[in-house]
């Protein structure tokens, strides 16, 4: 069945970077479109980036020009480059496989001093 495993979070200082990895099994991410969205203490959960083909990539607002959602068609992992991380970006980060519904069980970003 198709599963998602996220890793790479962690804490960072305030204009740090982190790259969060999600490992896609039971099918390729070629096939899917693949999602980040994150949930921070005390809010829904929200949109940060999505991908199709390798090709067609979209942000949230509040993360364009900061993070980058990219592709390893060889690895199958989808990946989400972050810099100029915020206090603000912190938040549990979920990869999410749209053609499958299904969800991972997300990776803990913190950004602190």
């Amino acid at each position: 069945q198709v599963q998602l495993v996220e890793s790479g979070g962690g804490l960072v200082q305030p204009g740090g970077s982190l790259k969060l990895s999600c490992a896609l099994s039971g099918s390729r991410i070629s096939t899917t479109a693949m999602g980040w969205y994150r949930q921070a203490p005390g809010k829904q959960r929200e949109f940060v980036a999505l991908i199709i083909g390798g090709g067609f990539k979209t942000y949230a607002d509040s993360v364009k020009g900061r993070f980058t959602i990219s592709g390893d068609n060889a690895a199958n992992t989808v990946s989400l480059q972050m810099i100029n991380l915020k206090a603000e970006d912190t938040a549990v980060y979920y990869c999410n496989a749209g053609r499958f519904g299904v969800w991972g069980q997300g990776t803990q970003v913190t950004v602190s001093s």
